[in-house]
């Protein structure tokens, strides 16, 4: 089957010129980088605008050395024998302050 372009010339298949479009494919190919690194670029002021929409209404509560804390179960409990129906977090739990990363430890 011929394409309708090819039997009934079109303006785009009476001025194709080969040379023309060789050379601008290597002049396309000579800025993928460029591209590239302009959609990385948007990407990240993209992820920059969600996270910010996101995170604009939290409120941040430093936790302090003998504040209640809960502790996820999951960690704690290293035999894996928790079933569905299982407690999430056992608590509360007075925290200790760890220096170094000034975490809340149980």
């Amino acid at each position: 089957m011929i394409p309708m372009e090819i039997g009934v010339h079109s303006l785009r298949v009476v001025h194709f010129n080969e040379a023309n479009n060789e050379e601008g494919l290597r002049n396309l190919l000579d800025l993928v980088e460029e591209f590239r690194d302009k959609a990385v670029i948007r990407v990240a002021a993209y992820q920059q605008r969600v996270s910010h929409c996101y995170n604009k209404r939290v409120n941040p509560r430093p936790l302090r050395e003998g504040d209640l804390v809960l502790r996820n179960t999951t960690i704690t409990d290293t035999t894996d024998t928790r079933r569905k129906l299982a407690p999430n977090w056992e608590g509360p739990l007075q925290g200790e302050e760890s220096a170094p990363t000034r975490n809340i430890q149980t």
